[in-house]
């Protein structure tokens, strides 16, 4: 089996009001191959993070991004959004 990374995610910006409460430098981390939405992060939010956290966490990168390791994705929230930096943690 591959290499599991830990991923690390830090809010980087948000505009008008996040109804969760996110601000700017909020942070959580998943562990390895946990599966359930961090305490204290939306879960609408999780949703749109998660399929790019598990392309991180499974050594897996995105060609537009110039940081094999990092990533940036908005929740849904069109009106009011929160930019997410994802960061896999090489061990």
């Amino acid at each position: 089996m591959s290499e599991v990374y830990d991923i690390a995610i830090k809010v980087i910006s948000q505009k008008g009001t996040c109804e969760a409460g996110h601000r700017v430098g909020d942070e959580w981390l998943i562990k390895g191959d946990e599966y359930k939405t961090p305490q204290g992060m939306c879960i609408f939010a999780f949703g749109s993070l998660f399929p790019c956290v598990e392309v991180l966490m499974y050594g897996g990168t995105f060609p537009w991004e110039s940081n094999p390791d990092v990533t940036t994705v908005a929740c849904p929230d069109a009106a009011n959004p929160v930019a997410f930096e994802l960061r896999r943690l090489r061990k």
